[in-house]
């Protein structure tokens, strides 16, 4: 080979390296014991997360191909407000950016504030001024010791109370029999908690009239739409608690605020001393937002390793009335429904994911992954003692786009792709118990494969929101050797897995369903409820046994598969119940049913 030929053939592979694009890459390491004066460097580690992300917005700000990794050692890192990760401020658009632990190490990122100073007062009793108050009249709902949740005092300490009668308006009142309950010492800082079928409303206490037994809230108690959410719909005499007030602090770990006062009291036993104790309440809103629009999405952010715990949220002023999976009058405001929100928030994320996280202690839900989510994924990861939902994964219907509802107008804004797999979700719903584990609204090709899912007070996993088979952007949702036990623990009218609305090509099969032994409220408990409008959907090769009611109930629903399922029934109940429904509708094909002892 010539010279000039060879010079040619090397001024060709210099041409060819210099058009590649040069990728750029970036590890920012984190630690408590850090300085944010420090470069971020392995061995000079920032202290805190706010400091990062300003490194890593001006390293994406000149590399926007670039890959950026956080890497963050073992301790917490605590916030006062959520961090908010901005396709704005953050343009990942063929990159990527990771926040990761380091090996052996268990980054907590926390919402929440430890308290001492505590006063010893009689009988286990302790008080302690709260510090770092948000905001003048910051009612915390959530106190933690050594990150278990303890007991908001109410009364009684288990069970329930009945209501004696409703009031004529079946809405704002009712009457209790005498001596039911001690009278609080503070009634404007005390929360009735009611139960309905399959929601619950926690509103304030207005007023309590001892010599008539008579007891108001200060609105209605109950959602206002639907309109038969009355105090007496589902059943004459309702259940209810008291929660919130120092004549119901009367067992060891019990608390209680006092907004007024700004101090918090706790019982415990005499062996324990606060100050040896973390004692926890949430400060902060939410902990992590991905906010990206649908013009520019926020992209490519994986998690990986790390745990987020204690976030707050506070119900509305009017009071918390759910409607359903933790939907709820958006009061003071009329319109459509509000949704309790989650501590880690993602809308127009795509291909961003959470890889053996752990969600705990949360105030709200937990993960969110909403608005015009693509190909997100939620892997090998943990959610438990969560308030409201565990995990949810797109909207529901209410949304407007020029006065037309969004899946009508721009169904291309659905959630797309997302995937919940390996996943162990428990002790969802602790405050507002008509939560569900896994929620999702108007979705497509949304997998949720070989999850744990159990001790709930409602239903395990809910896919759809519209109670009519009228087409929406629901196509194409997996459900799948998931197990689903011991759900349906407080509340009636659901079970391990809800369906409901038209759901061309969506399948549910191989889930492992049991142990939905109690059935309280009207309304049957099932191993699985398709309800309202479910259509086009395949059930097959499910297991389902020790199921209070019939392992499989059909409500307005219409033409649907039902095949090569094993189903235990007790008693005299049915394999599968049809309400409202034609039972020719139901295909069904070599399934075997079973007898089981009560």
């Amino acid at each position: 080979m010539s010279r000039v030929v060879l010079l040619k053939r090397l001024f060709l592979v210099l041409l060819f390296l210099l058009s590649l694009e040069v990728v750029y890459s970036a590890d920012f390491y984190v630690s408590p014991s850090g300085s944010d004066n420090n470069p971020g460097s392995r061995e000079k580690p920032f202290a805190g997360m706010e400091r990062t992300m300003l490194a890593v917005q001006n390293f994406f700000s000149e590399n926007t191909t670039g890959n950026c990794t956080v890497w963050l050692d073992n301790g917490k890192y605590t916030l006062s407000n959520p961090i908010v990760l901005s396709s704005a401020d953050l343009d990942i658009s063929a990159g990527k950016l990771v926040f990761k632990a380091l090996p052996g190490a268990k980054p907590v990122i926390t919402g929440g504030v430890k308290i001492s100073g505590w006063e010893k007062l009689p009988e286990g009793m302790w008080k302690a001024k709260i510090p770092e108050m948000p905001v003048s009249g910051y009612s915390f709902r959530e106190l933690f010791v050594n990150s278990q949740p303890a007991v908001r005092a109410r009364f009684p300490n288990t069970g329930y109370l009945r209501v004696k009668k409703v009031g004529d308006d079946r809405r704002t009142h009712f009457f209790f029999a005498e001596g039911d309950f001690p009278v609080p010492e503070k009634v404007g800082q005390t929360e009735l908690v009611l139960l309905h079928d399959w929601s619950i409303s926690r509103i304030p206490v207005k007023e309590i009239d001892a010599s008539e037994s008579r007891l108001t809230a200060v609105d209605s108690i109950g959602a206002r739409s639907p309109a038969f959410f009355n105090l007496d719909h589902w059943e004459p005499h309702p259940r209810y608690f008291l929660e919130n007030d120092l004549r119901f602090l009367d067992e060891d770990y019990e608390w209680y605020f006092d907004r007024e006062k700004e101090t918090v009291y706790i019982k415990l036993p005499e062996a324990l001393n606060p100050e040896d104790q973390e004692i926890t309440f949430p400060v902060s809103e939410g902990l992590i937002i991905l906010k990206g629009s649908e013009d520019r999405r926020i992209a490519n952010i994986h998690f990986q390793g790390i745990t987020f715990e204690h976030s707050a949220w506070e119900i509305p002023g009017k009071g918390y009335c759910g409607v359903q999976a933790c939907h709820f009058d958006p009061r003071p405001d009329k319109g459509s429904w509000a949704v309790v929100p989650a501590a880690v928030h993602a809308e127009w994320a795509d291909n961003c994911s959470f890889e053996g996280c752990s969600f705990k202690n949360l105030g709200g839900s937990g993960l969110w992954l909403g608005k015009g989510s693509r190909n997100c994924s939620v892997l090998n990861s943990s959610f438990e003692n969560i308030s409201g939902n565990g995990i949810m994964i797109g909207e529901g219907r209410d949304r407007e786009i020029n006065g037309e509802k969004w899946w009508k107008a721009a169904p291309r804004q659905a959630a797309v792709g997302n995937t919940i797999e390996n996943c162990n979700i428990t002790t969802c719903g602790r405050q507002f118990y008509g939560a569900v584990g896994i929620w999702c609204g108007l979705t497509a090709e949304t997998t949720i494969r070989n999850n744990e899912i159990a001790d709930l007070p409602y239903t395990g996993i809910s896919v759809g929101w519209m109670w009519s088979p009228e087409p929406t952007p629901c196509r194409n949702n997996t459900i799948e050797r998931n197990h689903i036990h011991h759900i349906m623990q407080t509340l009636s009218d659901g079970g391990g897995i809800y369906m409901l609305g038209l759901q061309p090509g969506s399948t549910i099969s191989g889930n492992r369903i049991h142990d939905v032994r109690l059935n309280v409220g009207r309304a049957e408990s099932n191993g699985m409820f398709l309800d309202e409008g479910t259509t086009d959907v395949v059930v097959s090769n499910n297991l389902i046994y020790a199921i209070a009611k019939s392992p499989l109930r059909f409500h307005r629903a219409t033409v649907n598969l039902v095949e090569n399922n094993y189903l235990f029934c007790g008693g005299d109940n049915p394999p599968i119940r049809y309400n409202n429904t034609k039972e020719d509708d139901i295909k069904k094909v070599n399934n075997k049913v079973f007898s089981e002892a009560d």
